[in-house]
């Protein structure tokens, strides 16, 4: 009974902890879904180039969008025509990472320390999403539109030039109706009241977007608060008695366990000051942000199973290699302030984790149409 009782504690904390911020990326993903193209997000990050891919993680890197938050951006932006590899290092490169994170990195650990973690986190998402176009799941064929098949013999040049050109543009007149998403993103700004746009935004953020998210976001938030409940409290001290494998430790907790960048600071400051290796720390900071249950169930069903090994195997190494060389240059590191987060959950993260599973659990319980 005790432990169903944590279980549920841990479950609720953690809903709150990321529903304020899951809503909030629908929300942005549903503004720039109403006023930016799908056609600007095909050219610029729709090829399987490496340029597509540094792209998007140059992209990624400013937002302050955390582990959880970036989720629905990505599906967006898969949606509009993104390749695998740049959806990819997008989701990688954004939540670790962000305006946010990287100001208090600063404050906390100073300057080479920061910029040893962003630097080494756009390193990560380009080498994921790269391996993620040369050897991930292949990309779906779009389905060609039926004016483009030719024209029975019957027809003369003429008839097959006004098929050809005439038809697409009425069934894009008549389709391209209000909060339609064929419509292109200036037609969707110029044309419309912002009441129609916010309706719109809010339609595809939290009817097609959390719809499609639904299942691998229930299947996550109660695999991550089982997982919550198994980390030990006195992990520090394990980590310095096995410091040997200290690494293989934290990537172990880190991986499936949900803690955005940000947060994720005052609590490798803890385990450096514990006496924990800055190079151990530093893989909790990037794998940790980088990945939890949510976005791994995410990943597999988004874009495919290869890609999703891609994305642990890509991080799980790469963290390790990245946390050896801060080892290797660096001597320790001096944690003047530490980050403290909020002990509890405010209204806001509440009526958020309400909203949240209120979504979730309907769509959880709809039949499929």
């Amino acid at each position: 009974m005790e432990y169903i009782t944590l279980f549920f504690n841990a479950l609720f904390e953690l809903s709150n902890a990321m529903a304020p911020y899951i809503l909030f990326g629908l929300i942005f993903a549903g503004v720039l879904h109403e006023f930016v193209p799908d056609t600007l997000v095909s050219k610029h990050l729709g090829k399987t180039s490496i340029l597509s891919v540094i792209k998007a993680t140059v992209f990624g890197v400013p937002l302050p969008v955390c582990s959880c938050g970036v989720i629905p951006l990505a599906t967006s932006i898969k949606k509009s025509g993104a390749s695998n590899g740049s959806t990819l290092a997008f989701l990688i490169s954004t939540p670790i990472t962000g305006a946010d994170s990287i100001l208090a990195t600063y404050g906390m650990f100073g300057w080479a320390f920061t910029i040893y973690r962003v630097v080494s986190s756009m390193v990560i998402s380009m080498i994921a999403g790269i391996l993620a176009n040369l050897y991930g799941d292949k990309e779906e064929e779009k389905p060609k539109p039926a004016f483009s098949m030719a024209a029975p013999k019957t027809q003369t040049m003429n008839t097959m030039e006004f098929s050809t050109l005439s038809s697409p543009k009425i069934k894009q007149e008549e389709s391209c109706s209000e909060g339609s998403c064929c419509c292109s993103g200036e037609e969707k700004s110029t044309n419309r009241s912002a009441y129609t746009i916010a309706k719109s935004s809010l339609s595809y953020s939290f009817g097609t977007l959390l719809k499609d998210i639904a299942s691998p976001l229930l299947f996550g938030l109660l695999l991550g608060a089982l997982i919550t409940i198994s980390v030990p409290d006195n992990l520090s001290e394990i980590l310095i008695k096995y410091n040997w494998i200290s690494y293989l430790i934290v990537i172990i907790i880190a991986v499936p366990m949900y803690v955005c960048a940000t947060a994720s600071l005052p609590i490798a400051a803890g385990l450096m000051l514990a006496g924990v290796s800055p190079g151990a720390a530093f893989v909790f900071l990037t794998a940790g942000p980088a990945t939890n249950t949510v976005t791994i169930g995410v990943v597999k069903k988004m874009l495919g199973t290869k890609t999703l090994y891609i994305y642990l195997g890509t991080i799980i190494v790469s963290s390790i290699l990245f946390g050896l060389g801060l080892d290797f240059i660096l001597n320790g590191v001096n944690v003047k302030e530490m980050v403290h987060m909020h002990e509890r959950a405010s209204l806001l993260d509440i009526l958020a984790s309400i909203v949240l599973w209120g979504f979730v659990l309907y769509y959880i319980s709809a039949k499929p149409e």
